[in-house]
């Protein structure tokens, strides 16, 4: 594993910075659009966490308001090209995360980046933050501990002096990965 960062991780984590912006394309790309209110009922996410996630995936060119609405049958918001392209792949990321009931984890910026890089071959903390550059080392081991305290990575103390410490990717874990690799390699 390069001790460079990862482009794909870094647009990763760019994606996951608002918590609901890959259930948003999830249910875009499953409804085939949608209006702001049923986002938010759907989703039960408040208006104002709802109005800037929209934003900024519509300043990410994934998602735009839809230039025939107006009708009541006609969604408000509709995937662009782009958003297109990932929202089968965030949809199936979604089913695997709820039926894996990890969400609360999952969705915030820095664990599935930080799960990236470790079933990438960084199995050390050093290695991990050089991967996944942007985060800070208290996001990278804030994200380390709710991952393992989600058992989706084991921390391993290694011996020798001093101990060293190595992270893995539980079988817990697996389900998620070839999802989570497909929306990255889409990203970067």
């Amino acid at each position: 594993m390069s001790t460079r960062s990862n482009p794909s991780l870094a647009a990763l984590a760019d994606l996951l910075h608002h918590r609901w912006a890959v259930p948003v394309l999830a249910t875009l790309h499953r409804e085939r659009g949608a209006k702001f209110v049923t986002l938010a009922s759907c989703l039960g996410v408040s208006r104002d966490s709802l109005r800037r996630t929209l934003a900024a995936l519509t300043d990410q060119g994934l998602v735009r308001r839809n230039p025939g609405y107006g009708h009541p049958m006609r969604p408000e918001y509709v995937l662009t090209g782009r958003g297109a392209a990932l929202g089968p792949r965030c949809d199936r990321l979604m089913q695997t995360v709820l039926r894996r009931g990890v969400a609360d984890v999952c969705l915030r910026k820095w664990p599935l980046p930080v799960l990236l890089s470790i079933e990438g071959g960084a199995f050390r903390f050093s290695e991990i933050e050089a991967e996944v550059a942007g985060a800070s080392p208290r996001a990278v081991a804030l994200a380390v501990k709710e991952l393992e305290a989600a058992g989706l990575i084991d921390r391993e103390i290694l011996g020798g002096y001093p101990p060293r410490t190595a992270y893995r990717v539980t079988a817990a874990a697996r389900p998620l990965i070839d999802p989570l690799c497909e929306l990255s390699r889409s990203l970067g």
